[in-house]
């Protein structure tokens, strides 16, 4: 028996400092795997549920499922790094959907990313030696 693999809709990346996120979005009830895994065990908790599921429920859709694959960063990063992958496909399908997400700022990449450290500062970024008082 061959599964026939789901056509994909729609694919966008999503980033947050050091993580990627790819999204495959493909028609089905509205399921979200994030690397093999459905996203309420990957990202545990009613606080993640509700931002990783906003993209969808703002539009009031569920008729689109999703498939993730998310490396790097931790798993704030990795979150907010998937909901900006979700908008993105959702937004390069229709419009309306576009319009609707950028006022919603879903659309809006956050840049901030973390400070490299500084040569001469003791190890961190932002840290000064401390001088000798005699």
């Amino acid at each position: 028996m061959s599964e026939t693999k789901p056509k994909i809709i729609s694919r966008a990346i999503g980033r947050r400092k050091s993580a990627i996120a790819s999204i495959r979005l493909t028609s089905g009830a509205g399921e979200i795997t994030v690397n093999g895994k459905p996203s309420a065990v990957y990202f545990p908790g009613s606080l993640a549920q509700s931002r990783y599921s906003l993209p969808f429920n703002l539009l009031s859709l569920s008729k689109y499922s999703a498939s993730v694959k998310v490396h790097g960063g931790g798993p704030s990063g990795q979150l907010d790094a998937v909901v900006l992958g979700l908008a993105r496909a959702l937004a390069s399908l229709k419009e309306d959907y576009k319009t609707a997400l950028r006022t919603a700022g879903l659309l809006t990449r956050d840049s901030r990313e973390r400070q490299r450290r500084m040569v001469g500062m003791g190890g961190k970024s932002r840290r000064k030696k401390q001088s000798p008082k005699r």
